[in-house]
């Protein structure tokens, strides 16, 4: 019977520089993966930061349209300086409407004018009106050096609750028919975008993340 003699090879010892040569040949491909992963979080990022945007502008335009209503709560642009330093030209202002007879000396109201565009100024003088539910108001700009001509009879008015400065250029530029059909055809991207299937959109990053391992 003979004797079978097994020979074991023992695996040659790894050295310094074949370690360094097998992490130089992986690093590529776990390079692009990061990468690839990375980009796809700061686009995830990036949209949502984008929909909570236009989320917040819908709520807020909701909300103004229902205080329309509701409050008789409206926006108006301050285009003169006459009621500066108070309300500076360009300044929008919530203004709210109220009975004529709740107003008090010192109030910045808007008043209309038959014929021509309200106007808003403080109030200096209160007289009683024809009625019981009218007043004559004597209003004066805080620029101004003089009252208004004569006094304005009114029954209701809109008092200036607050106003911001500066944002009368924002409002007359959504008005545009340009800048609207801009942020219509942006807001449409963005929701096609948002809502479109994920499973499509991890598979795109799968295969662009597979790609570049292959190519690496």
């Amino acid at each position: 019977m003979m004797n079978e003699q097994v020979t074991t090879v023992a695996p040659a010892p790894l050295t310094r520089r074949s370690l360094r040569e097998d992490a130089r040949a992986e690093e590529p491909a776990s390079r692009g993966a990061t990468r690839v992963g990375s980009g796809a979080h700061v686009r995830g990022l990036l949209g949502e930061i984008l929909l909570w945007v236009a989320a917040v502008a819908g709520f807020v335009c909701i909300v103004l349209v229902i205080l329309a209503f509701t409050a008789h709560i409206t926006l108006i642009l301050f285009r003169t300086g006459s009621m500066s330093p108070t309300i500076p030209a360009g300044s929008v202002a919530i203004v709210q409407q109220i009975p004529a007879s709740e107003v008090h000396v010192g109030d910045v109201v808007t008043v209309d004018r038959p014929g021509q565009l309200p106007v808003t100024h403080r109030v200096r003088l209160i007289e009683d009106g024809p009625s019981a539910a009218a007043r004559l108001l004597t209003l004066r700009g805080d620029a101004n050096a003089q009252d208004d001509p004569a006094p304005y009879p009114v029954s209701t008015v809109r008092i200036v609750r607050f106003a911001i400065p500066g944002l009368a250029p924002v409002i007359v530029a959504f008005g545009n028919p340009f800048v609207l059909g801009g942020l219509t055809l942006g807001a449409s991207a963005l929701v096609v975008w948002a809502f479109w299937p994920k499973r499509a959109r991890a598979a795109q990053t799968r295969n662009g993340a597979r790609d570049e391992v292959d190519a690496a």
